[in-house]
C-alpha cells in the first residue's frame, strides 16, 4: 500500500489573546495509515496543533492564526469548512475518559443518534464494531446497558476510543490518552492504535518519551512553539540530526 499525506501543514502559526505565541510557521505531512506521534517539553504547542486540526482552537481565544491546514487536500481553515462535519471526520480522544453520564451503549451511539441514525440494526452494529476496535466488547459485551461510570478508568478511556471510532471517522486525534492509566491499560490502548491505523490516519501526542518510541511510525518533536525535528520513529530514536533533540531523549532537559 502506497502511504499518502492525510494531512498537509503549512506555515502554520497561532497566537493566543495573551501574547503566547504557541506555534511558530509549522510545515508538517501527516501520511495516511501512519500513527505520527508529536512529542516534547510541555508548552512546546503540541496539543495546541492537535485541536487545530479539529478545529477545537475555535473555542479557545486566539488572535492570530495563519497558514494552511489541508486534509484530503481541503483547507480546513477556511469559513467555508463544516465544523461540525469535520469533527466528525476528525475524531478526539482527551487525557482523561470523559463519558457521558449514560450507558455503556447510549455513549457510543450518541454521536450517531444526534447525526440522524435510528435503525436500531445500525445502531446495534455500531456498537459491537467500535467495541471490537477499541479492545473492549469482551469486557462489556453483556452489560450494555449499565453506566458508563460503573467502567474502570482504562475501561472508561477505551470507550471514549470506542465512541470517536462508532462515526467512522478518518483521522484519530489522541492528546496523551494514556497519562492517567495504568500499565495494563496502556499496553491496551497502544496495541488498539497499532491495529487501527490500518483503517485510520492516527496523531497522537504520547505521555512521554517511552511511549512515543514505541507507538510512532513518524515522530516530531516539538520545542517552545518550533518543530525542530520529523523523521521515522526508528530514525528518531536512534539517530536524530538535532542535538536538541538528541538532549531531549536522553533526558537532558524537559
Amino acid at each position: 500500500m502506497i502511504n499518502m499525506d492525510k494531512i498537509v501543514i503549512e506555515d502554520f502559526y497561532l497566537r493566543y489573546s495573551d501574547g503566547t505565541e504557541s506555534l511558530k510557521n509549522i510545515n508538517l505531512n501527516i501520511q495516511s495509515n501512519q500513527i505520527t506521534a508529536l512529542f516534547g517539553p510541555a508548552g512546546g504547542g503540541k496539543s495546541t496543533l492537535l485541536r487545530s486540526i479539529n478545529r477545537l482552537n475555535d473555542l479557545a481565544d486566539v488572535t492570530g492564526l495563519y497558514g494552511r491546514i489541508l486534509l484530503n487536500g481541503v483547507n480546513i481553515l477556511g469559513p467555508e469548512t463544516d465544523v461540525n462535519n469535520l469533527r466528525r471526520m476528525v475524531g478526539m480522544v482527551f487525557s482523561r475518559p470523559v463519558p457521558l453520564p449514560l450507558s455503556i451503549y447510549e455513549n457510543i451511539t450518541y454521536g450517531l443518534r444526534v447525526g440522524g441514525e435510528r435503525r436500531r440494526s445500525r445502531l446495534d452494529t455500531a456498537v459491537e464494531r467500535s467495541l471490537h476496535q477499541a479492545a473492549l466488547w469482551d469486557e462489556v459485551h453483556n452489560r450494555l446497558h449499565v453506566s458508563a461510570y460503573e467502567l474502570s478508568g482504562g475501561q472508561q478511556q477505551r470507550l471514549c476510543l470506542a465512541r470517536s471510532l462508532a462515526l467512522q471517522p478518518e483521522v484519530i486525534l489522541l492528546d496523551e490518552p494514556t497519562s492517567a492509566l495504568d500499565p495494563v491499560s496502556t499496553a491496551k490502548i497502544e496495541a488498539s492504535l497499532e491495529e487501527l491505523k490500518t483503517d485510520y490516519t492516527i496523531v497522537i501526542v504520547p505521555h512521554n518519551t517511552q511511549q512515543t518510541s514505541r507507538v510512532s511510525d513518524f515522530a516530531a518533536f516539538f520545542l517552545q512553539g518550533e518543530l525542530i525535528e520529523f523523521a521515522r520513529g526508528e530514525i528518531m530514536f536512534t539517530n536524530p540530526k538535532d542535538e536538541r533533540t538528541q538532549d531531549y531523549i536522553e533526558g537532558r532537559f524537559g
